[in-house]
């Protein structure tokens, strides 16, 4: 299978010098990334701003802002079987980037900020009968938050995982496929937890293989 990975965080500015992003470190992407080559798969990484290097072997688009990866993606998705999300993307953008840089006034400022472009639910709307894994990172009602997730962007599987997860080496996980059904739990490396999940996507997704029960 060809895969479409993502991961990292995304950057989106405030001005020339400032931006909103989070702490994630991409490693989850590239553990996946590791993995899927080491399965024989063909992989695209799309990835935001991270300190670790591209995997060999792969393919990887490097991208900052939401914008960005959701144009990479678009341009790379048609060609692929299949999309991992598990890239940590700013939910909000400043309404205007400042050209140059804010300068203090001795006064408070306002910063109004807009929804960015929602990769996961655009990808999932194109996808016919390619299959999309979304990762839903949730502290609180975690489980009730990926399974709405799951359900509003029509993926075929979300993978829950919580912030003691970000910038680390290991995570701990719940695979939640439709309507609501827990079919796995994970914990440990994230390479070890990435070996797992690709494992499971080929069975369920590989030649001769069907759709979870409920997944449109």
């Amino acid at each position: 299978m060809k895969l479409l990975i993502t991961a990292g965080p995304t950057r989106e500015y405030l001005d020339d010098v400032r931006f909103l992003t989070n702490a994630s470190s991409g490693r989850m992407g590239h553990a996946l990334a590791q993995s899927a080559l080491a399965a024989g798969h063909e992989v695209v990484l799309v990835c935001g701003p991270v300190a670790i290097p591209c995997v060999a072997g792969c393919r990887q688009i490097d991208v900052e802002t939401t914008r960005e990866m959701r144009d990479a993606c678009a341009g790379e998705w048609s060609d692929c079987d299949g999309l991992i999300a598990t890239a940590a993307v700013c939910d909000y953008r400043p309404r205007e980037r400042v050209v140059g840089k804010l300068k203090k006034s001795g006064a408070g400022l306002r910063l109004e900020l807009v929804e960015t472009e929602d990769i996961l639910a655009g990808l999932a709307g194109q996808k016919g009968r390619r299959f999309v894994v979304g990762f839903a990172l949730e502290a609180d009602t975690a489980r009730s938050n990926a399974v709405a997730k799951l359900r509003s962007k029509h993926c075929d599987a979300i993978v829950l995982n919580d912030p003691t997860a970000l910038n680390g080496p290991t995570t701990k996980v719940e695979l939640i496929v439709p309507p609501d059904r827990t079919v796995a739990e994970w914990s440990g490396s994230k390479l070890d937890v990435a070996d797992r999940l690709i494992r499971w996507i080929g069975m369920e997704f590989g030649a001769g293989r069907v759709f979870p029960k409920g997944a449109s």
